[in-house]
């Protein structure tokens, strides 16, 4: 039995569920006497151990599992009667005061909300374009072949040259010996040796690159060298330290040249050079179209959060809050961190939560009305676009067609594409061409 259902806020709900102590009692001795047909016990026989000596062992377990299922059935059957639509886990608690006889709960709880939406012809959304020209194709191969450098020792004559003059300068890799100290204390991870690295990456603080510079082998220089206050060594940060460094080895850096060998590196295997350009712009053109498709989901779901009213269960946000947390820490470790000691705090998520469920409402309430599913059809050519870029598509979609969950995601992408389709038919679209470097440079993710 239900008491009648009590509004607690605009989305908190409390039902009081109660059922006669008789009904429960009568379930935990059915349940025991089944229990006791395979109850083991020193000196009995399998399922000949006497009840009380069974009820001894299982009667807690057994009575709170007939509880837990009295209780969530007749939680279950209210909401049901009451045609609510229950957001999340309810908290249910016993309830102090009851009639005679009778067990009673409060179960207090959230439904979801209604979510409106605005008037979508009058939303502005800005998209971006972006296209694949032959310098980025240039700078595509510059990066490939700073992938495969080379280093020689610098002015030894050799194969490719001698890399002119001996003396450290940007581009070259060195290696040096160096000690720090400050007010004449040597610090710690202020001393190395042989350690390597390129001038000009910026991998070292501009003093320490700058006084390298010029230097030959087996020559040293001393220089002051200021760590800035938000260095990620707390000892040093805001100090400034006294540095000798010795250089050890200095080596040039040769580039392949750009010929039939270095297209064959690439998997052309005739080593023809247009063929490799046109690789080359094809798999730009495939990033390229996958960047400014997230940049443009982006725009639409922000501006459907700006369009759409709805109060979000608190529930549901603690609940995604959670799930934010545990896949971090999972992230983490199969990075190959030590996460065991960590917190996670499901609160520094809340706010990622939060957008993630309001969007899911906003694209439910969406996809219901206007019948924005995403058909077989759909999932096929999506998978099928994605299995483009590896050598065995049989094998792609035989991946995502054997699991159900692998297919939901593949699903749950059709369905948001099929929505973005659909708000940016009606709303007012202005296209902006944004340059090949920011939008490679951007992270949009929805």
């Amino acid at each position: 039995m239900a008491t009648a259902v009590e509004t607690l806020g605009k989305l908190e709900r409390r039902i009081t569920i109660s059922f006669p102590l008789t009904d429960v009692r009568t379930e935990v001795e059915k349940r025991l006497k089944v229990q006791a047909r395979t109850a083991k016990a020193p000196g009995f026989r399998p399922g000949k151990v006497p009840l009380k000596m069974v009820a001894a062992q299982y009667g807690y377990q057994i009575e709170s599992e007939v509880l837990n299922d009295k209780v969530g059935r007749a939680f279950n059957d209210a909401a049901n009667e009451n045609n609510l639509r229950v957001a999340g886990f309810p908290n249910i608690v016993p309830k102090e005061e009851a009639a005679e006889g009778q067990l009673a709960f409060d179960a207090t709880f959230e439904v979801y909300p209604e979510v409106v939406i605005g008037d979508l012809t009058a939303v502005e959304i800005e998209t971006v374009q972006a296209d694949v020209s032959e310098a980025e194709i240039d700078k595509t191969i510059d990066i490939l072949r700073k992938q495969r450098v080379h280093f020689h020792t610098k002015g030894e004559a050799g194969e490719h040259g001698d890399g002119g003059e001996a003396i450290a300068a940007n581009g070259d890799r060195v290696t040096v010996d160096f000690v720090g100290s400050i007010d004449g204390v040597e610090f710690p991870g202020g001393k190395a040796e042989g350690y390597a690295f390129v001038l000009g990456e910026g991998r070292m603080l501009p003093e320490f690159e700058a006084a390298t510079l010029g230097l030959k082998v087996g020559e040293s220089k001393t220089f002051p060298l200021s760590f800035p206050e938000d260095y990620h060594g707390k000892d040093v940060a805001g100090k400034t330290a006294s540095f000798t460094i010795t250089l050890q080895k200095l080596e040039w850096a040769h580039l392949p040249e750009v010929d039939a060998e270095f297209a064959k590196s690439l998997g052309v295997a005739d080593g023809d050079l247009a063929k490799m350009r046109e690789d080359i712009k094809v798999n730009l053109q495939r990033e390229v179209a996958g960047r400014v498709k997230a940049r443009n989901k982006e725009a639409v779901m922000d501006a459907l959060i700006k369009v759409a009213e709805l109060e979000v269960p608190k529930t549901l946000i603690a609940q995604d809050s959670e799930r934010l947390a545990e896949m971090t820490r999972q992230d983490m470790a199969q990075r190959g961190m030590n996460v065991k000691d960590v917190p996670f705090p499901a609160e520094l998520f809340a706010e990622k939560a939060e957008r993630r469920v309001r969007l899911g409402l906003i694209l439910s309430q969406l996809v219901g009305d206007n019948k924005l599913q995403a058909t077989p059809e759909q999932v096929k050519a999506q998978i099928e676009d994605f299995a483009q870029s590896y050598e065995d598509p049989r094998e792609v979609l035989k991946y995502y067609y054997s699991d159900r969950r692998r297919l939901g995601e593949i699903e749950a992408l059709v369905l948001e594409e099929n929505v973005v389709t659909y708000v940016l038919g009606l709303s007012k679209v202005t296209t902006k061409a944004v340059a090949f470097d920011e939008l490679m440079g951007s992270n949009a993710q929805a």
